[in-house]
């Protein structure tokens, strides 16, 4: 596939490259990640074609604004897509933990806050870190049973349907963001925002990829039915999509167990067969379905990104996709490229 082939977001007038840049890795998710080569990952990302560059202001508490938007205010800004989320605030906390989700992260503690002056804060604080003040869609952000205890998931809920969604909706009728979307990691959650508002897109981590197809059952028909667009984060469902069934593979961000080892050697089988690489397949099947217009898997440098970029381009004959639909591998219903 090519980098820098452009697909429509849903019914939106925004398009994206089909290939993005995640944001996460960069603010230090996980590990930490050298400031040289942060800001080379972006730099290069963007000299090698990719024109979307998503953010969050957790993406350590601030640092992934900060980076990306030293990078990108280089460039021209009606040259590239730019998102980020709300929902999230970023509290000044000098005690801070350093060793959490996101290693040494800027001094704030993150806040779930979605009440309309706070969206608005947090948009405000978004174009200081970034240094950029035109954000062409925003997230409302991580809203998800597995974070929160039901009594709180139903007052975030009711809170973004009431407060944050109506703020959002008044921003993109004066034209100053052209998209409204949720991000999380979860379908469910997804597919009740989308009945419950005039949402334009989701963003959704790994819930559609070799390993899960759960979103063809009602979301994905759904979105169709609605225009809504998807953009595909976490293609590599944390990593056994990119390393393979190797040992300490990852999968959703615990240990991968032996029945998705199993399954995930089974698929390398079929890749070894054809000659094309995990990775190379992870990346480019969920860009099968209508509804996804690009996937943004993230990198920490730029040999990371690199080999994204190869995996991406690599030519994977239709004869490899009718062999994970044929051995049942894949949903028969999904899409192939």
């Amino acid at each position: 596939m090519q980098v820098e082939e452009r697909r429509r977001l849903g019914r939106t007038d925004v398009e994206l490259t089909v290939l993005g840049l995640g944001g996460a890795p960069l603010g230090n998710f996980q590990a930490p990640v050298d400031e040289d080569d942060a800001l080379a990952t972006i730099d290069l990302a963007y000299q090698s074609g990719i024109r979307l560059f998503d953010v969050a202001p957790q993406y350590g508490h601030g640092l992934a604004e900060h980076r990306f938007g030293h990078v990108l205010r280089r460039y021209a800004r009606d040259s590239y897509v730019l998102t980020t989320k709300v929902g999230r605030m970023c509290i000044p906390d000098a005690g801070v933990a350093r060793d959490g989700l996101f290693h040494d992260p800027l001094p704030f503690r993150l806040q779930d806050i979605y009440t309309r002056e706070a969206i608005l804060r947090s948009i405000e604080d978004s174009y200081q870190r970034l240094g950029i003040v035109e954000i062409d869609a925003l997230y409302i952000h991580n809203i998800d049973a597995a974070l929160h205890s039901p009594d709180e998931l139903e007052a975030f809920f009711k809170q973004a349907m009431d407060e944050a969604f109506p703020a959002l909706a008044e921003l993109r009728d004066q034209g100053v963001i052209k998209a409204i979307g949720a991000g999380n990691n979860y379908t469910e959650m997804c597919e009740r925002f989308a009945r419950a508002a005039d949402f334009d897109c989701f963003l959704l981590a790994g819930r559609y990829s070799l390993l899960e197809q759960g979103p063809l059952d009602t979301f994905f028909p759904l979105c169709e039915e609605r225009g809504i667009g998807i953009v595909m984060g976490g293609p590599f469902n944390s990593g056994i999509l990119a390393t393979g069934a190797v040992p300490g593979a990852t999968y959703n961000y615990l240990p991968a167990t032996e029945e998705v080892l199993d399954r995930v050697r089974v698929i390398e089988g079929v890749c070894a067969e054809y000659g094309v690489p995990l990775a190379a397949a992870a990346l480019q099947f969920p860009l099968a379905h209508p509804v996804v217009a690009s996937v943004i898997p993230g990198s920490r440098t730029p040999d990371e990104l690199t080999a994204n970029l190869a995996a991406f381009r690599h030519d994977i004959p239709a004869e490899f996709w009718a062999a994970l639909r044929d051995r049942e591998l894949i949903d028969p219903r999904s899409p192939l490229p």
